[in-house]
């Protein structure tokens, strides 16, 4: 069998290490995959992902000069389940975006027009916070600079 870059094979994991494990691949070609190259998500032990014996599709990354073959269960894995386009934007929707991926018309908040209504709004928050402050600890008291002694 001829390998080339970017080809899915399937393999045998007949050895496990804490860099990686090594599968495989029939016709007296083995290959490594690197612990970061085993699932999606962080990998602290390899043995939580798999076991000796586990037959796994990977995914050819790398055959270098001497023959070395590097591999990826995890690319193997996105290329038969591709992520969410969420989960590859790295991106939190706006709340307005339902599960189906609908989409709810919500109207902007609206901004203070001015900056006497930015200060006014300013100081409210500020007198709203030092209230629950002065609630936890009767003793607070307010200089003249507006900070809390």
């Amino acid at each position: 069998m001829q390998l080339t870059v970017g080809q899915i094979v399937e393999g045998k994991i007949t050895g496990i290490t804490n860099f990686g494990v090594f599968v495989d691949l029939g016709e007296g070609k083995s290959g490594l995959v690197h612990i970061s190259e085993v699932a999606r998500s962080y990998v602290n032990d390899i043995k939580d992902f798999v076991k000796l014996n586990d037959v796994v599709k990977a995914k050819v990354l790398n055959i270098s000069d001497d023959g070395k073959i590097s591999l990826s269960i995890k690319k193997a894995l996105e290329a038969e389940n591709p992520p969410k386009e969420r989960e590859q934007r790295g991106r939190r929707q706006p709340n307005n975006y339902k599960p189906d991926g609908s989409y709810t018309w919500m109207p902007k908040k609206q901004e203070p027009a001015s900056f006497e209504e930015m200060m006014s709004r300013f100081k409210q928050t500020s007198d709203e916070k030092f209230s629950d402050l002065k609630r936890k600890n009767p003793e607070a008291k307010r200089s003249k600079r507006g900070a809390v002694k």
